[in-house]
């Protein structure tokens, strides 16, 4: 089945702050952007047909992005097809805008944020083979924390965590499922906080593949310096 990475970084980051778009901060001396490319490439079957949709902010192209096309362009050779596509105003729409710039031909879209620089390429593999199977699944790991219910700073229940997951991205899922998913939730005016709870209000299955704790995403500024200590145990 052919495949297309939609990498999205077009976003702000406004809760890490700083002149940097986060998916540009460095990491071992490379962007989180690249590191996660990377990764995600070479989680491909070397015979996969694939590309590489890079979905990025259009003020961030010259300056942020276009030092690292050489490299982005070497790590994708052999593996994908880079395309560089301008995102929109919400996740939601800079997802349209990759599936947009798609090739007819292809079956599965493989969603990922580049502030997840170490995406595990094991389980993201197992996440492309369970969303060949059925039409959608994501990267998730179990609740083991406490979750309270919190209103105004006041607990209001605590929740059950057996049940509970925590999700992450790669998610991936069917080209033609996500396309109705997408337009089901436009025209319902909802915006899902991750890419298979649109496909979750068609009613649809989503198959969980374990992923890792290190498949942090760099949020807080507090976050870069643990996924420095992170780097050399996530290559896998």
């Amino acid at each position: 089945m052919k495949v297309a990475i939609l990498l999205l970084a077009a976003g702000r980051g406004a809760r890490f702050g700083g002149p940097i778009p986060k998916a540009y901060l460095r990491l071992r001396g490379r962007p989180l952007l690249v590191h996660a490319a990377e990764r995600l490439c070479a989680a491909l079957d070397p015979d996969q047909d694939a590309d590489l949709v890079l979905v990025v902010h259009p003020d961030d192209r010259e300056r942020f992005l276009e030092p690292w096309l050489p490299e982005l362009s070497a790590i994708a050779a052999g593996r994908c097809r880079l395309r560089i596509v301008d995102g929109g105003a919400s996740r939601q729409e800079s997802m349209q805008r990759g599936l947009a710039a798609l090739a007819d031909d292809v079956d599965l879209v493989l969603v990922h944020d580049a502030a997840r620089a170490l995406v595990p390429v094991a389980a993201t593999r197992a996440c492309i083979a369970a969303a060949a199977r059925t039409g959608a699944a994501l990267l998730a790991v179990p609740a083991t924390d406490t979750l309270k219910r919190v209103r105004d700073l006041r607990v209001e229940s605590t929740l059950g965590r057996d049940a509970v997951w925590l999700a992450q991205t790669p998610q991936v899922i069917r080209r033609d499922l996500l396309q109705r998913a997408l337009a089901a939730a436009a025209a319902d005016a909802f915006e899902g906080t991750d890419d298979v709870a649109l496909v979750e209000r068609l009613g649809h299955a989503v198959e969980v593949v374990p992923g890792v704790p290190g498949n942090l995403k760099v949020t807080h500024p507090d976050d870069l310096p643990l996924a420095e200590a992170l780097f050399e145990t996530s290559r896998r």
